[in-house]
């Protein structure tokens, strides 16, 4: 755990009052974001508080809290009722096993959550008829949901699935994957591309993040035993809040 006063000397450091543009608080939220990416405040470490902040840094108590508050909205930051201001766990997957959602979720003993937004069926567009291979037309599946963890919202989600692996979309409940396994259809891998993007309003809105934001764009084709594609999805994740592992070997040859 950092000492409160490495982190103010590392601010001070950072000259953020004349650094970047903006209101001061601004300056100081970036300053602070910017320790945490750097590793110096890890989850689960404390702020030190206002009081000491404003005092430390010379500016007002008012700065310091509407900084605060900021990174709190964006998730970064985690205030505990009488205990202060802690640096909010983020939630990491690893690239190599193709896990759902929930399950990623309940393995890190937080609660899995979803807003559902649509359940539907439709004609295949040109664009998922290619990546679930199916001829022009085919029936498909289409669930949009927010995805929360310990009611927080952390992923905007729409996937597309052949009508005929879920015939009733209205019976899926909590987990896409629970309801593929009942029919026997629940895929055995994947491919995934990843992108970075900026939240537009509409996405950022849903998700509760200010707009132009950091997000994680995630488009994904899931395969059964034979090859035969099962799911196309495709979702926006907080930059903030959700981080993906990736553990690489060296080429024997």
């Amino acid at each position: 755990m950092i000492a409160p006063d490495d982190v103010l000397k590392s601010l001070r450091a950072r000259d953020f009052e004349n650094t970047g543009h903006g209101p001061l608080y601004r300056r100081l939220q970036t300053a602070l974001k910017a320790i945490i990416d750097d590793g110096l405040l890890k989850v689960d470490d404390a702020l030190p508080s206002e009081r000491d902040l404003a005092t430390e840094l010379g500016i007002s108590r008012v700065t310091v809290r509407n900084a605060v508050r900021a990174l709190v909205d964006d998730g970064v930051l985690v205030q505990r009722h009488g205990a202060g201001t802690f640096v909010a766990p983020r939630v990491e997957q690893a690239l190599s096993r193709l896990t759902s959602f929930t399950e990623d979720m309940t393995t890190r003993g937080m609660n899995p959550g979803a807003v559902w937004l649509e359940k539907s069926v439709g004609y295949a567009t040109p664009e998922e008829a290619m990546a679930l291979n199916l001829s022009p037309g085919t029936e498909v599946a289409r669930f949009r949901r927010l995805r929360t963890a310990n009611d927080k919202p952390m992923a905007l989600e729409f996937a597309v699935v052949p009508k005929q692996f879920i015939p009733v979309p209205e019976e899926v409940d909590k987990s896409l994957y629970d309801a593929l396994a009942k029919y026997g259809k629940k895929p055995e891998r994947a491919l995934q591309r990843l992108r970075a993007e900026l939240f537009d309003y509409e996405t950022a809105r849903a998700l509760g993040v200010p707009e132009g934001s950091a997000a994680l764009y995630i488009e994904r084709r899931s395969f059964l035993a034979n090859g035969t594609p099962v799911e196309f999805t495709r979702s926006h994740y907080r930059g903030d809040s959700y981080d993906f592992i990736a553990e690489m070997q060296v080429d024997a040859r």
